[in-house]
């Protein structure tokens, strides 16, 4: 691996490589490179390309590097991918005459070829007296898995071998059995990773044959499944759950809902979530039994998991659920219920919702609202309900459901509620409804609408709401209450200019700087203006424009200063030449020399020079 890296530093770092050789050059062209006087960079360069170019010619060529230490990594490269004999013979010959870490490179290349030919002298290897050379034969022996490989490992795996070479010799073993499984061949397969799973290997050797176990024994895996959820180790618990989630058939299914049962809590808990993941096998009574009751972190998991496999049989156990005591369950179980699957579960809340009462009314309507079910006329006569809690959930629900077209149901709530206690609910559904409306123009004409009609506290309601729908119509709605008679909607409409998020505002802030009923709102809309060429992207001349413009309209030397300091912070040759020519104003000219000097020494910093 040091050696890997070392030339792969060598590699990365000698960029004229790969200008001399390009990927159009023949196979004859890269070979030459290989026996030139190049760099080990250029000749890496070409072994990666002889993988895509190369044939049997190029074999016996790249043959050659496989004894150096620096190429012979790139080497194999090709030869692990060139098709024919002449390349597995190349690196059988190559493996009777190299040692140490070359010769474990060359084994490994001989295992991804899957050289059937290498097995006798692979299992020659298996006692090696380099432990990492006999390792690599046991993964060799593994990948190719024919009989004689698969004997010798078993062989081995019964044998004495060295500590830090049984876990090869039992990950050769594993490579044996999922290749015999994968055959139909699942009874030898088995008996394979029984062998392992009593060795003396890691734990991880261990664990990779549990799973491998369990699953070639098809169903009469089942009893082994449960055994090793039954485990006290944590790491062959998660692979009973793993191998749980893919395995085959319904016969685990049941199996699962009967063990979760007797299972520990924390235990049965993420067998639930496992028993999930089977959605079309699960055996969903046992799952929704695990929501209903129990261990509350077990039935947590399993109101959890029913938003993935619950349907409608779900809906009455988890409304309940969801008016439990315990805010935790039903937290969960609205929140389930907000995503709970089926297609008729829309309609069952709908049709419940006029005779229910109490929590479960007020539970349904927030269902309603969240799901975004249409039901804006059952919703409307909650409106009426004595109890307050059922109107507000009424209220918000149509706030997540209403359309364009009846959004005026709405509208009516907030100018004319019943209820003083309904109208901070009414507002905020308002708003929740009007910025989630497609046509923000149409939205807005909605609303300037219901103005006229609407009490003085309310108008700044409106207008507030007008505000978030955004768009081009709000905006002059805005503009034009700016200049209303009525001081409530100049204050109100004012404010929110001059928080706007854009710079289309910047023409209405500008007028109305001069033209606004009283000065008050006048500097108000001019701030909002040198704001609005503060925050926002825009070319160097344009800023220049907006900061003379702000100059012009400005009678006091506060805001005179808040433009300045906007040169400041986006210096540019037009903003220079601005504050230069201001010093001509006695009332401005120490404040547009000092900002002139800054703006020259930021310009200065960048490379700039400025007269």
């Amino acid at each position: 691996m040091v050696l890997f890296m070392a030339l792969s530093a060598v590699f990365t770092t000698s960029a004229p490589a790969d200008d001399r050789i390009t990927s159009g050059e023949d196979e004859q062209a890269l070979i030459s490179v290989l026996h030139s006087d190049a760099s080990p960079a250029e000749k890496a360069v070409a072994c990666k390309k002889l993988a895509i170019h190369g044939s049997s010619d190029a074999v016996r060529h790249l043959a050659k590097l496989l004894a150096d230490p620096q190429l012979s990594s790139w080497a194999r490269i090709p030869l692990e991918v060139i098709p024919g004999e002449a390349a597995d013979k190349a690196l059988r010959d190559a493996a009777a005459s190299l040692d140490g870490l070359l010769l474990v490179g060359t084994i490994n290349s001989i295992g991804v070829r899957r050289d059937v030919k290498a097995v006798k002298m692979l299992i020659t290897k298996l006692n090696d007296s380099d432990a990492q050379v006999a390792a690599a034969a046991a993964v060799a022996l593994g990948r190719i898995g024919d009989d004689a490989a698969t004997q010798a490992l078993r062989h081995a795996l019964a044998s004495s071998a060295p500590a830090n070479v049984r876990a090869a010799i039992a990950e050769g073993c594993v490579l044996c059995a999922e290749r015999l499984h994968a055959a139909g061949k699942s009874e030898a397969a088995t008996e394979i990773y029984d062998e392992i799973r009593t060795a003396d290997v890691p734990k991880q050797s261990i664990i990779e044959a549990t799973r491998g176990a369990i699953l070639a024994r098809g169903e009469a895996g089942v009893p082994l499944l449960l055994e090793t959820f039954r485990s006290p180790d944590k790491k062959l618990f998660q692979i009973a759950l793993s191998t749980a989630r893919e395995f085959p058939g319904s016969a685990v299914d049941q199996a699962l809902a009967q063990e979760i049962s007797h299972a520990a809590p924390n235990g049965a808990a993420l067998m639930v979530q496992a028993m999930a993941d089977r959605p079309d096998t699960v055996v969903l009574a046992a799952v929704l039994g695990a929501a209903s009751q129990g261990e509350k972190r077990v039935r947590l998991s399993a109101i959890d998991a029913l938003r993935r496999v619950g349907d409608e049989s779900c809906l009455s156990p988890l409304l309940e659920i969801a008016i439990d005591e315990d805010g935790d369950l039903a937290q969960a179980a609205l929140e389930t219920l907000a995503v709970l699957p089926g297609a008729t579960v829309d309609k069952m809340i709908v049709e419940t919702l006029p005779e229910s009462k109490g929590k479960n009314k007020t539970l349904l309507l927030q269902l309603v609202g969240r799901r975004r079910i249409d039901a804006v006329v059952e919703v409307l006569p909650e409106l009426e309900h004595a109890d307050s809690a059922i109107r507000h959930a009424a209220l918000v629900a149509l706030g997540e459901t209403v359309t364009l077209e009846t959004l005026p149901e709405l509208i009516k709530q907030v100018i004319a509620s019943k209820h003083s206690e309904d109208a901070a609910v009414a507002q905020l559904a308002l708003r929740a409804a009007s910025v989630r409306m497609p046509d923000r123009d149409a939205c807005t004409g909605q609303l300037v609408k219901a103005i006229a009609a609407a009490p003085a506290e309310t108008k700044s309601v409106l207008l507030e709401t007008i505000a978030e729908v955004g768009g081009s119509k709000a905006l002059k709605t805005l503009g034009d209450a700016a200049k209303d008679v009525e001081p409530q909607l100049q204050d109100t409409s004012t404010r929110l200019l001059g928080k706007w998020n854009g710079v289309e505002a910047a023409p209405i802030l500008l007028d109305l700087a001069a033209t606004a009923p009283a000065e008050k709102y006048r500097i108000r809309a001019l701030r909002g203006y040198i704001g609005l060429a503060r925050k926002f992207a825009m070319s160097d001349e344009d800023r220049a424009k907006m900061c003379q413009s702000a100059l012009d309209a400005a009678s006091r030397i506060e805001e005179k200063s808040l433009v300045f300091d906007v040169m400041k912070l986006h210096p540019s040759p037009a903003t220079f030449k601005l504050a230069s020519s201001a010093r001509q104003d006695p009332e401005l000219k120490d404040s547009a020399m000092s900002a002139a000097e800054e703006i020259a020494n930021k310009l200065k910093a960048k490379g700039v020079v400025v007269e």
